[in-house]
């Protein structure tokens, strides 16, 4: 059976099995469970994560104890604190796990390594890079311009499996809504 990460990277770029041995060798697996945090806001992020199973959130606290989500992540998806993992700063938003979760991660210097010494890996991160730019770009565009069914349409139709695994109160918080909101769209 081929690995997932294989498998994942292999969308973008081709692989030898002896490559695929060299790049998994610069990552580590771990399990979380559930409510489990991987970033904590606050703390300076040195991890990407690569997530084989389970689903994780992105999100933070404002001022008035309000959560607001800025991603979800599921299997097959990347997640961290960009800015914190890039800038090394600290980091503005915490991820936790929603659900039990097995998790790849590649360390910062362990990535610069990867890409400096298997160019073909600074490819596949390029375009792993600019697909996260553009779905970013889309993310932003509908909260400013679509209404609150469109955006919840819009989800719904991208990611059914979501609101499957994620409790309504959180899908609430990435829209933008409050839970009655989201309930008056459900009925």
């Amino acid at each position: 059976m081929i690995h997932p990460l294989r498998q994942h990277i292999e969308e973008v770029i081709n692989l030898t099995d002896e490559e695929f041995d060299f790049v998994l060798s610069h990552f580590i697996q771990i399990n979380k469970r559930k409510h489990q945090y991987i970033v904590q806001e606050g703390e300076i992020v040195n991890k990407e994560y690569w997530i084989i199973k389970g689903c994780l959130k992105s999100y933070f606290i404002d001022n008035k104890g309000k959560e607001h989500i800025l991603q979800f992540g599921m299997e097959n998806w990347w997640i961290t604190d960009y800015e914190s993992f890039v800038k090394q700063t600290k980091s503005k938003t915490s991820i936790d796990c929603i659900e039990d979760s097995e998790l790849l991660y590649i360390s910062l210097e362990n990535r610069d390594k990867l890409t400096t010494q298997m160019h073909k890996m600074e490819r596949f991160w390029a375009k792993k890079s600019k697909i996260g730019r553009i779905a970013l770009q889309n993310r932003i565009l509908s909260l400013l311009k679509n209404s609150t069914k469109e955006r919840y349409d819009l989800l719904l139709e991208q990611y059914p499996k979501l609101f499957q695994r994620v409790p309504k109160k959180m899908i609430a918080a990435y829209l933008g809504v409050s839970r009655e909101t989201l309930s008056r769209l459900n009925s």
